[in-house]
């Protein structure tokens, strides 16, 4: 019998969210190196094993709307150019063939997801150019409601669901085979994706309301629904949505940490020693541990079985990771902890990747 090492090398597995454009743009950095900051490189994933990624093409929704296309149009540029830079390491992928096949000859896999439709505006063209350049999924919206549609993240609604436009986008993505990713959406939304969409839906980074009651997460019976049309969710890292007491603990930290961080950006002499105790404040803050990320696996499992959940960490897009998942170098602890759970090598294989990838053309 396999040990879980070896059945985690064995394996094709793939993190369905992960922020690293956001860095690859802003910073210029190379992952083809080991890095000192952030949470992914090229080094690291192969110490992890991870052998195929989503990078998220993330824009803001305080973004005005021409800015969003600019920005994301600067990602996906960010992203080409790191895959040109290391042809020997990594390669485009868009379908899971091509997936397995880098797999084979040792190399990583990138697809890419676009994290709020923003630089679509109402132009379906733009939806069918993003598809051209790689994108295999969009989520509809992010910390605000959209052209597409509402998101969990406001009070006040817009379109108590999905827009007009939104009903146009999501039939436009089903034919072109672009996953519909309801993370950051309202509940209303979800149920209004899930009732337009004819191909099965996705949210690539979010946890089980039960174990934390957050807006993020979804509740018992909007995993039951997802999984009834074939859907899957892929159980985020962040954890503020992992565990409810550390989110009540953490989030007047994170304000602070994020408020300090954006002054330090701006002049570092004169704020890096706030930026300093915000930080260290921040992380002091006792974190749930990896595990925490295998009981909301096993919440789905327990609910809809074991072919409807995955892991979408959502590295480089936290600020805090869950004490034993630091990086991108710790993901084989999440095989491990399910092999000694007693799940079998069947089913870690499905969770671990192969259930998203059933869902790619």
């Amino acid at each position: 019998m396999m040990t879980a090492k070896e059945l985690h090398e064995k394996i094709l597995v793939l993190d369905s969210h992960c922020d690293t454009p956001i860095f690859l743009r802003r910073k210029g950095v190379d992952i083809g190196q080991r890095l000192q900051t952030g949470h992914v490189d090229l080094v690291r994933m192969k110490e992890g094993g991870v052998d195929a990624s989503f990078f998220a093409i993330y824009v803001s929704n305080n973004w005005e709307p021409f800015e969003c296309t600019f920005k994301a149009l600067e990602a996906f540029a960010s992203v080409y150019d790191m895959l040109d830079k290391n042809p020997d390491k990594v390669a485009l992928a868009t379908d899971a063939k091509t997936a397995r096949a880098l797999k084979q000859q040792g190399k990583i896999a990138i697809f890419l997801g676009m994290e709020n439709a923003g630089p679509i505006h109402k132009d379906l063209s733009l939806l069918r150019l993003f598809h051209r350049m790689g994108v295999r999924y969009i989520t509809l919206t992010h910390a605000g409601n959209n052209k597409v549609c509402d998101s969990s993240a406001t009070k006040e609604k817009r379109w108590n669901g999905v827009s007009p436009f939104g009903r146009e986008l999501i039939a436009e993505m089903n034919r072109l085979g672009v996953l519909v990713d309801v993370a950051h959406i309202s509940d209303q939304a979800f149920y209004d994706v899930l009732k337009y969409s004819t191909r099965p839906v996705v949210s690539t980074h979010s946890c089980c309301r039960a174990l934390c009651d957050v807006p993020r997460n979804l509740t018992d019976q909007m995993i039951v629904d997802l999984a009834a049309k074939g859907g899957v969710l892929q159980i985020t890292f962040y954890p503020s949505f992992l565990d409810k007491e550390y989110s009540l603990a953490a989030s007047p930290l994170l304000d602070a940490y994020e408020e300090a961080q954006e002054l330090y950006d701006k002049d570092p002499v004169a704020h890096e020693e706030r930026f300093k105790q915000a930080e260290k404040a921040l992380y002091e803050l006792p974190r749930p541990s990896y595990k925490r990320v295998v009981d909301h696996i096993d919440h789905v499992v327990k609910l809809v079985g074991p072919d409807h959940v995955g892991i979408g960490s959502d590295f480089d897009g936290i600020d805090v990771c869950p004490e034993g998942l630091e990086d991108v170098s710790y993901v084989p602890a999440i095989t491990e902890e399910l092999y000694n759970r007693g799940y079998s090598p069947q089913d870690i294989e499905k969770i671990m990747g192969g259930n998203f990838l059933r869902l790619l053309p």
